[in-house]
């Protein structure tokens, strides 16, 4: 029972840290290239800014996490929440690329047996389990802003990325159907569907 909870916690974090990652990049995928760097007001981060910073995260926190601190010493944070001119979107899409590459490598391959080990941020102990937690929700925070801000830029022409409104109804009946007919599991086709049931509904 333990054994089968652990493994099924570790599965669970992967698919979440993917369904963010994808639901972030629909979302940056809609903007134009000014868009991608702009910001609401001057304590406002951009997209771009936003992703600099999860990146650099990921890169300090997932990098060696369990036998090194994961607050690294070349870590730079404050730069991280600075767009130096001259960058350009496709070297931030490359850098993001990378941090995520650096969780994955992390996560991927790590066996349930590990969930109770020490790993450290800024001295101070945490599970693995805490470790993913407090991850996953700074991610999830992160990955709310890019949405809302290229929601905000594409203003009517926003393709959702969730289920439209009133039509909530409509998309139960839909996943009902669909899971009659697939072997997914509910948990691995959730992010999909719901996407793809709202690019359905703006091609009607």
């Amino acid at each position: 029972m333990i054994e089968s909870l652990t493994q099924h916690y570790l599965d669970d974090a992967r698919h979440t840290f993917r369904d963010y990652k994808k639901l972030a990049e629909r979302a940056f995928a809609q903007i134009s290239d000014e868009d991608f760097f702009k910001t609401l007001d001057e304590e406002t981060n951009s997209i771009a800014v936003n992703m600099k910073h999860m990146a650099g995260n990921m890169i300090s926190r997932w990098t060696d996490f369990l036998t090194t601190d994961g607050e690294k010493p070349e870590r730079d944070r404050d730069i991280e929440f600075v767009m130096l001119p001259g960058t350009t979107k496709d070297e931030m899409l490359a850098y993001w690329e990378k941090g995520w590459r650096c969780v994955f490598d992390a996560i991927e391959p790590l066996p349930p047996e590990d969930l109770m080990r020490t790993a450290m941020i800024r001295g101070q102990e945490h599970t693995v389990v805490q470790m993913i937690n407090r991850q996953l929700a700074h991610y999830a925070y992160h990955t709310g802003q890019i949405v809302f801000l290229a929601k905000h830029f594409k203003s009517n022409e926003w393709q959702s990325l969730s289920v439209p409104r009133n039509k909530s109804a409509e998309f139960n009946a839909h996943l009902e159907q669909k899971m009659k007919e697939s072997s997914a599991t509910p948990r691995e086709s959730r992010l999909d569907e719901v996407m793809d049931f709202a690019v359905q509904n703006r091609e009607r």
